[in-house]
């Protein structure tokens, strides 16, 4: 006989919304990490005394973690989903019967009290404090690294660099987009990282980069700036900057400085990839935070036309002169002076040259300088902190290092395709700001609670 099913109306129903979540489910996770006991008294300053009661910035919160986690872009989706979900409304702390925030609430709250309050940010390093004291952080060796998140503008509203001027902007008529980017003109970060214009402006988020680092179509975009513990791939800190190479350096000696302040951490090594490798940043590495570089050098001095480059010549520490392929000596200065200082070796730019007569018997002078008497080599001022960096990845532990940098791709990859973020959803410095910081606390939680209870079911930590 074929069965049917049929509904049976009740009046009064037992259900225990706790007990349908399962024990392995990562809300419950995440939520035994989450920690918001402090919210309501960060926030206390920022409500008025009087008036009605809002919405619980917690239940906000929670929402938005789960946004961010489950890779719900969508605010009026998310609102749905945790009306479905029973395991969502189970971690943002609902009944069955409680209703559901309105999707504008999000936004109101973002450009308000969230963001006045710096409350994003609060709870990223609440959260890798909480990474710090389950054990999921070594300190001991660190990688960087960006990757461009497509900015939400078109070509198709943008200016030319020629058309576009800031000082006629009044800003108390500009949308809040163009506000921040003249608040952020003068920014290391964004502004007053670097004096080349941009090829185009976009109308409604100006501070996005227009750029084609990716050797494909030019979009406009951010830089999202990862400084990673490489024990577990732990996120340290992050930055929102403009997309071009000197922001994105400058953000990993602020987060290097903002780790080590906010949580007495400095890794002995750091690892990176050639776009950190130059000599103003290996020296600030080297000689005034004493990090080892495990970093390509960015080095220009290689020759494309066949001769042989500086590389090619042998550097002599203790004679202070470099040494030719053909066994010859190229020195600085062939005196001797009665000032020792004239000839003393430093931290200074050099020129060294070889004897004409060498040049002139080589049998190898083709493939050196054939259109000079003479070869010379220019020695930087702190070429002793390249060669050093050199060493560093010359060095047996170098493949280490560049095996657990990995670590850093792999987040930005998870990033964009399993938590959605591919292109930014806000506009602005403070909106890009936002939105990379609450994505990486969500990796961080999901990793947490991801080893945390492999560890606690016997199984141990990849």
């Amino acid at each position: 006989m074929l069965g049917t099913q049929k509904a049976h109306a009740r009046l009064f129903y037992e259900f225990d919304l706790e007990t349908h979540i399962p024990e392995n489910h990562l809300v419950r996770g995440i939520d035994r990490f989450l920690d918001l006991r402090e919210l309501h008294a960060d926030l206390r300053g920022f409500y008025s005394h009087t008036g009605r009661p809002s919405i619980d910035p917690e239940l906000i919160i929670r929402m938005l973690v789960i946004g961010y986690v489950m890779g719900i872009r969508s605010e009026r989706r998310l609102c749905q989903e945790v009306h479905l979900n029973l395991a969502y409304r189970w971690f943002c702390r609902l009944g069955l019967e409680d209703k559901i925030p309105d999707h504008s609430t999000f936004s109101k709250l973002r450009h308000g009290k969230f963001r006045e309050s710096d409350l994003f940010r609060r709870l990223f390093e609440d959260v890798v404090a909480t990474c710090i004291a389950e054990g999921l952080v070594g300190g001991t060796g660190f990688a960087v690294d960006a990757s461009l998140i497509s900015a939400d503008v078109q070509k198709q509203t943008s200016s030319k660099a020629e058309d576009w001027d800031a000082a006629i902007i009044d800003p108390s008529e500009a949308p809040r987009a163009v506000r921040e980017y003249l608040d952020t003109l003068d920014e290391a970060a964004f502004g007053a990282a670097t004096t080349v214009t941009p090829k185009f402006t976009a109308h409604a988020d100006p501070a996005s980069q227009w750029t084609a680092a990716r050797k494909g179509p030019a979009f406009f975009a951010y830089s999202d700036n990862y400084l990673i513990d490489t024990d577990h791939g732990i996120i340290m800190d992050v930055e929102a900057t403009r997309s071009v190479r000197q922001a994105e350096v400058g953000s990993a000696r602020t987060m290097l400085d903002r780790t080590e302040r906010r949580f007495g951490l400095r890794p002995d090594w750091l690892a990176a990839d050639t776009a950190y490798g130059s000599e103003e940043n290996l020296v600030w590495l080297t000689l005034k935070r004493q990090i080892l570089p495990f970093i390509p050098v960015f080095d220009k001095s290689e020759r494309t036309d066949g001769t042989w480059s500086r590389s090619d010549f042998t550097w002599d520490e203790e004679g202070d002169r470099y040494i030719c392929p053909e066994g010859k000596e190229l020195r600085h200065s062939r005196r001797n002076y009665s000032d020792p200082g004239r000839s003393a070796t430093g931290m200074r730019p050099r020129r060294y040259r070889a004897l004409k007569a060498d040049c002139q018997d080589c049998p190898s002078k083709a493939k050196c300088c054939p259109k000079s008497d003479v070869r010379s080599i220019n020695r930087e001022k702190y070429e002793i902190v390249r060669d050093f960096a050199r060493a560093c990845t010359a060095s047996a532990f170098n493949e280490v290092a560049q095996r657990r940098r990995k670590k850093v791709e792999m987040l930005f990859a998870h990033l964009k395709r399993i938590l959605g973020l591919g292109r930014l959803r806000l506009r602005g410095p403070l909106g890009s700001k936002d939105e990379f910081t609450l994505a990486a606390t969500a990796q961080n939680l999901r990793k947490l609670a991801k080893l945390r209870s492999q560890s606690s079911n016997g199984a141990a930590p990849a």
